[in-house]
């Protein structure tokens, strides 16, 4: 929970060591996020894909698939949580949805065999867990995926690499007007624009998270064109998430 007003601190310009910015909060927060109690499961599918529309990472399989009933509006995409089970613990990134069925019940976690192995033996199946949200350390910064069929009238951007959930993406128009964009369950963030010419960028994006940090970023996508959809394509923005509780 914030305790005081939201100030931003600057860290010093990025170096060899640190290739990107960090914003730091001048705020007062919980010790740690709320732990929920539910169950996990595994699925052989589990690659990183899924639901939240994130492509496969080689290499990558600490991911899950959350419950129906937390899904919301893609609201855990992204998220990296860490899961108590019986037999130890593991940080898992949240991919996908784990359908309507009577095995999802509200908090349930799906997670990639890999992933249930540090937990316990798989052989198990089902077993009780609790988790909760956190910060994991990342590398690099947030980065912005522009979605394939996209074009300079219909635009759906999607953050990627964040260390914490987000909670709103907003879009400056190039009259500098703030406009927060609509999330669709897919996890990606609408721009429409009925303009004679269509948006080109560059694009200044306010990326905020659930405990109000925000990163304002400006990227440009070489692939929009007036006359073809883009195939998609992925950027790097230049500034990263601070650790929430």
């Amino acid at each position: 929970m914030l305790l005081v007003a939201m100030l931003w601190l600057a860290l010093a310009p990025a170096t060899a060591q640190s290739p990107y910015r960090v914003f730091v909060p001048l705020v007062t927060r919980a010790a740690q996020n709320p732990l929920f109690s539910g169950e996990a499961t595994y699925y052989l599918e589990a690659d990183g894909s899924g639901a939240c529309l994130f492509d496969p990472i080689p290499g990558d399989r600490m991911v899950a698939a959350i419950s129906y009933l937390n899904y919301g509006n893609a609201d855990y995409c992204g998220a990296y949580v860490e899961v108590f089970g019986p037999q130890g613990s593991v940080v898992v990134r949240i991919v996908d949805l784990c359908p309507d069925n009577p095995g999802c019940g509200l908090n349930h976690l799906d997670l990639s065999p890999e992933a249930f192995d540090r937990i316990a033996p798989r052989s198990w199946g089902r077993v009780p867990i609790t988790w909760r949200v956190i910060s994991p350390p990342l590398s690099g910064p947030v980065q912005i995926h522009l979605k394939a069929g996209s074009n300079p009238w219909w635009l759906a951007f999607q953050v990627r690499n964040h260390r914490n959930p987000i909670a709103k993406l907003e879009y400056r128009t190039p009259q500098g007007q703030w406009v927060e964009l609509a999330r669709t369950t897919y996890n990606y963030f609408i721009r429409q624009c009925n303009c004679a010419n269509g948006e080109l960028g560059p694009f200044t994006l306010r990326i905020t998270d659930i405990y109000g940090n925000a990163l304002t970023e400006t990227v440009q996508f070489s692939t929009l064109s007036r006359t073809s959809n883009s195939p998609g394509e992925l950027v790097n923005a230049s500034g990263q998430f601070p650790s929430g509780p």
